[in-house]
């Protein structure tokens, strides 16, 4: 593992009991950062949190009190926040858009899009008063290209696209840094979510002929949140083993 300098900044995490922000979350301590974990799971972000030295909280991304909640007791917790990564998401039903249930679409995209959304609301402003931030937004490769059968979280995905470009321009002349990446499919808890067919597909599209390792997804991140992100802002990076065409 090669050395990534987060000494002595925090970093909050949203979703970060399990899978991608695991180990997103784990990268980040081995680089020296203090972590806070954020999760609608209170119990698996309690025992992340003591395992790796942090701060655990209950949220759910939809809800601007709670995160609001949240920064507030992990900045008494750890400190002033440097690092955010919006990890949190779901798939979704994999259904066609013709038969898309309409529940689930404003779900997922309450949950992927506005989540994001909120959490980098909440967490601008003291960055700006410190001028310094890094933001991490995890979108998806089927924010690109859209994949079949997934129409609410391609469109999720696709619009924390636009809305780190946005964010990255509006931050542009602060000392905050807004990116994203698009990775294809890592192999998480978030496959049960997903049809056979579904996952088969992905597989398919990866000219490595495998899924993403969360780790290798993690690196990335970690990289993206430390000071040597200085000049990449409202960027998107790939972690998608050659899938990715633009």
């Amino acid at each position: 593992m090669n050395a990534l300098d987060l000494q002595g900044r925090v970093a909050v995490v949203t979703g970060g009991a399990r899978g991608i922000g695991l180990a997103i979350a784990e990268r980040a301590v081995a680089s020296g950062a203090k972590v806070a974990i954020w999760d609608v799971d209170l119990a698996e972000a309690e025992a992340v949190a003591s395992r790796l030295g942090g701060f655990a909280a209950k949220v759910d991304v939809t809800e601007e009190a709670a995160i609001l909640a949240a920064l507030a007791g992990t900045e008494k917790a750890l400190g002033p926040v440097d690092i955010l990564v919006a990890n949190a998401g779901i798939t979704g039903p994999n259904a066609p858009v013709e038969s898309y249930p309409v529940d689930a679409w404003r779900q997922v995209i309450e949950i992927d899009l506005t989540g994001v959304f909120l959490c980098c609301r909440a967490v601008v402003p003291g960055m700006r008063a410190r001028d310094y931030g890094r933001i991490v937004n995890i979108a998806s490769i089927a924010g690109k290209e859209g994949n079949p059968n997934a129409a609410a979280y391609s469109a999720a995905k696709a619009g924390v696209i636009g809305l780190t470009k946005s964010l990255g321009k509006e931050l542009a002349t602060t000392g905050v840094r807004a990116n994203c990446v698009t990775p294809a499919a890592a192999k998480t808890d978030i496959f049960k979510q997903m049809t056979e067919a579904q996952i088969g597909y992905m597989l398919s599209k990866i000219p490595a002929g495998r899924f993403a390792l969360v780790e290798e997804i993690a690196a990335l991140v970690c990289w993206l949140a430390s000071e040597d992100c200085s000049f990449s802002t409202g960027g998107v990076f790939d972690v998608s083993g050659g899938r990715a065409t633009y």
